[in-house]
């Protein structure tokens, strides 16, 4: 019961952290419109895609890049609870260390999916035809995408010391993640060693389910769903596993 309770109260940590600071609800909604409006009208001229709308095109990788920075920007708080004496304080309590991981990755975890979800009713100004069915589907989609991703944030973080370090490992995972997931173009229009390097990434998958899902069959799938369902889970195991090894060593 004491685990259960542990786990309760660093997710409700984590949300009334996110939803108390409104500058990042003010950018949660700024920063879609920016890349769908400015980015996305300007490259539909210079990069479209025949028979596809450029904006309906990349707005799922708008969600994915949306709930990607989040969720390695949300890791950095291991090292403010770390700095301030927090996580002195949780890991010294009856609560094991797969559980103190499990709180605060399911607590960013709500904080990820709720940028995310802001981002749907703008699907509507650009004519895709949101509809109740469509993000139902959508959902366990993106649920799967941010469990893997928050676990690399937290990963990362708590193997860092300072936040200078921790914000050059964001840049340097994040950039290659969203460029090589086919959120701006089409990977079966670039290079075969670039595909190759794109299939490694996990983001790819979770991509390309998502774009399945809000275009229909307006897009080709790169994937079968079942194979995009299955690398994302596989790799959110493999992640949590990780993720709790790293928690198990801080000190």
């Amino acid at each position: 019961m004491s685990e259960i309770r542990g786990i309760y109260t660093l997710w409700l940590r984590e949300v009334k952290k996110f939803l108390r600071e409104k500058p990042r609800l003010i950018n949660a909604f700024c920063q879609p419109l920016i890349w769908l409006f400015i980015f996305g009208t300007g490259m539909r001229f210079s990069a479209g895609i025949p028979g596809i709308n450029y904006q309906e095109f990349i707005f799922p990788g708008l969600i994915t890049q949306a709930m990607l920075f989040t969720a390695m920007f949300m890791g950095i708080s291991v090292i403010w609870d770390r700095e301030f004496g927090f996580m002195k304080e949780i890991l010294v309590s009856p609560i094991s260390r797969p559980s103190i991981f499990l709180g605060k990755m399911i607590g960013v975890s709500t904080d990820v999916m709720i940028q995310g979800i802001i981002i749907f009713p703008f699907a509507l100004l650009i004519g895709i035809p949101l509809n109740f069915f469509m993000v139902i589907k959508a959902l366990p989609i993106m649920l799967l995408v941010t469990f893997g991703l928050v676990c690399i944030g937290l990963i990362f973080a708590s193997l860092m010391k300072s936040f200078e370090g921790f914000g050059l490992i964001q840049t340097f995972i994040n950039l290659p993640m969203f460029f090589l997931s086919g959120a701006l173009f089409p990977l079966s229009q670039v290079p075969d060693w670039l595909q190759v390097v794109s299939y490694a990434n996990p983001l790819t998958y979770g991509v390309d389910a998502l774009r399945t899902v809000m275009m229909g069959e307006s897009w080709v799938q790169l994937f079968p769903m079942e194979l995009d369902l299955a690398v994302l889970i596989g790799f959110d195991i493999l992640m949590f596993v990780i993720g709790t090894m790293a928690f198990s060593r801080i000190e």
